[in-house]
């Protein structure tokens, strides 16, 4: 009796201070990614799919960080299948995102299926530049659409592709719209740097 006491009390300690569903789901999604062919193509586009369920809503239709939850898992599968993860662990190097944005076109209403398609567009001396598009099963329009910059840490894209494909590969060329978003990143941070004092301080 203690013992499942113990159990029931960690379990509930757990929930109290982690959100052990995300975990639960990013260690599922990623042990399904090992059981699926692999994408030979870094470059190439990943669809998974989903449907709303009533833990995603606000009102009648999916919350506006559910999107961004959703890419998250989609990314984790990408990165898995296309072997940047194993090239990261390899290399000894990490990736956080840096930045995201999303445009929300139309809502994704309670029980409507969709397709979340992503993809590397292109890369930097720093960061992988991806485009994760949510596609609804009911009609084929883009109802979102989010660019992430995927740092990468200890290490470089290049090197991570090198790695990867056994040789140099060429960076695809940036799209104009994401190229005005690489932009205002960059103004952003410029703005930050100036405003907190950081500028002076490296002259």
């Amino acid at each position: 009796m203690c013992w499942l006491l113990w159990v029931l009390g960690t379990l509930l300690a757990l929930f109290c201070s982690l959100d052990v569903w995300y975990f639960l789901r990013m260690a599922a999604v990623i042990a399904r990614s090992w059981f699926q062919p692999t994408i030979s193509d870094v470059t190439a586009e990943q669809v998974v799919t989903g449907r709303v369920t009533s833990n995603d809503i606000t009102g009648c239709h999916m919350n506006n960080a559910r999107y961004l939850r959703e890419c998250d898992f989609a990314r984790f599968s990408l990165y898995t299948r296309n072997g940047v993860f194993k090239a990261v662990r390899a290399l000894r190097a990490s990736m956080m995102v840096a930045a995201t944005t999303i445009r929300y076109r139309r809502a994704l209403c309670t029980g409507e299926g969709y397709e979340l398609r992503s993809q590397i567009v292109t890369w930097d001396d720093k960061a992988f530049y991806l485009e994760q598009r949510f596609v609804s099963k009911k009609d084929g329009l883009v109802c979102a659409v989010m660019y992430c910059k995927q740092s990468v840490i200890r290490c470089s894209p290049d090197q991570i592709m090198q790695h990867l494909c056994k040789r140099k590969v060429q960076c695809p060329e940036f799209p104009e719209d994401l190229q005005h978003w690489v932009n205002f990143i960059s103004a952003s941070s410029q703005a930050l740097r100036a405003e907190s004092g950081l500028e002076d301080k490296n002259k």
